[in-house]
């Protein structure tokens, strides 16, 4: 009989995975992370890992299989926590999910459930995992769920075939709804729990409350860049190769206080992102503002008005060559070669047309169509068909 460790979190998608693989004959053993208890740096006084782990455990005692609670607390702090600062200080913008599932679920955790000889390890995630025999050897593929409105392959996108080797996902077949309606015929106590928002630790906590506490404030000057500045319309040169073009296409464009006129103050670039228009605190423009640039040397923020402003745009990123992931390494690319995909560039956008171009130092991925709010430190996730092929972060 094969062993299981589910990664229980207290919502109802851990509980109905862990009741059908208990359906499948699996051996299941329920494990609860608590990934944080640094009490400076929660915001409200609720204390939602308390709640969490405990409807965790009333789930385990419902089907009667075996639970415990694991502290990777200080893992979590040290790879995703300090981590993430890191990133905020470059005035990059993380994803904090995606990490937490490299470098917590798949990881520290997975290898816990294997010492407790575990043969897999089970989350509620919607993707599935498929199986393709090749050469006589298995090569595990990562499938968008089901359930097109919650797909959670991109969350997965840094795993490898090592990991999927290990990993199970039981609700990938099914959808929401499909999982409340199990949940609540079993009589879980999850059936009718809210999905959770904010961070993937700290629970309750909003991301900029969260850096305040630890980045330090530092005012700034908020820029408006009009839409007909100079620089949007100018030609493009003349290029030499299809590589200095897609350099063209992917480098920011670098803002000066001369190109733009001063609209408000700010209390620190590195907590703001592009794309943004919230908590910027500007009033009496025609359309909202949204940062189309943040400058962490210079501390000032760039904006421009309205979703269509040219400065959102861009027709190409790049991803430096120690940041490429293949989930599936036997598609690879090297150096020259060209390979047409799907992509798309944070959690739920739709997939776009796109094409990846390898060079030695890294990989350009240029778009059929120029995309909105192309953001430093998040991931790009490629696909062919309804397949998670590989993902890098974005330079």
């Amino acid at each position: 009989m094969k062993r299981v460790v589910v990664g229980l979190s207290g919502g109802v998608d851990s509980s109905v995975a862990a009741y059908l693989l208990q359906e499948q004959g699996y051996e299941v053993i329920g494990l609860f992370m608590k990934n944080w208890h640094d009490e400076e740096v929660t915001i409200s006084n609720e204390c939602p890992w308390l709640e969490d782990s405990n409807d965790a455990l009333l789930v385990a005692e419902k089907l009667g299989i075996p639970f415990q609670t694991v502290d990777l607390s200080e893992q979590y702090k040290e790879r995703i926590v300090n981590y993430m600062f890191n990133e905020y200080e470059k005035g990059r913008t993380p994803n904090p999910d995606v990490l937490c599932n490299r470098e917590i679920k798949f990881d520290v955790f997975m290898k816990i459930a294997l010492s407790l000889g575990a043969d897999y390890v089970a989350t509620g995630h919607y993707c599935r995992k498929g199986i393709i025999e090749q050469d006589g050897k298995e090569t595990y593929q990562l499938l968008a769920g089901v359930d097109g409105n919650k797909d959670q392959s991109y969350f997965l996108c840094q795993l490898s075939q090592e990991q999927l080797a290990k990993s199970l996902f039981p609700i990938g077949e099914l959808t929401k709804p499909q999982v409340r309606e199990i949940a609540a015929k079993m009589e879980l106590v999850t059936a009718e729990k809210k999905d959770s928002q904010g961070l993937c630790f700290i629970g309750k906590v909003r991301l900029p409350e969260f850096l305040q506490q630890q980045l330090q404030p530092k005012e700034g000057l908020i820029y408006e860049v009009n839409a007909d500045v100079p620089t949007y319309s100018e030609a493009a040169p003349q290029f030499s190769s299809v590589k200095e073009q897609l350099a063209y296409e992917a480098k920011n464009i670098d803002y000066k206080p001369e190109m733009a006129k001063v609209v408000g103050k700010h209390q620190g670039a590195h907590y703001f992102t592009i794309g943004q228009r919230k908590g910027l605190n500007v009033g009496g423009t025609k359309e909202g503002l949204f940062i189309i640039a943040t400058n962490v040397e210079t501390n000032s923020i760039y904006t421009g008005q309205g979703q269509n402003h040219p400065g959102l745009f861009r027709k190409a990123l790049f991803i430096q060559e120690i940041e490429i992931h293949w989930v599936r390494k036997d598609l690879e690319l090297n150096d020259g070669e060209t390979m047409d995909v799907m992509v798309r560039i944070r959690y739920r956008q739709p997939l776009q047309k796109a094409t990846l171009h390898k060079f030695d130092n890294g990989m350009y991925i240029s778009f059929e169509e120029p995309q909105s709010a192309i953001t430093e430190g998040q991931f790009a996730a490629w696909h062919i068909g309804d397949e998670l092929i590989g993902s890098g972060v974005i330079s």
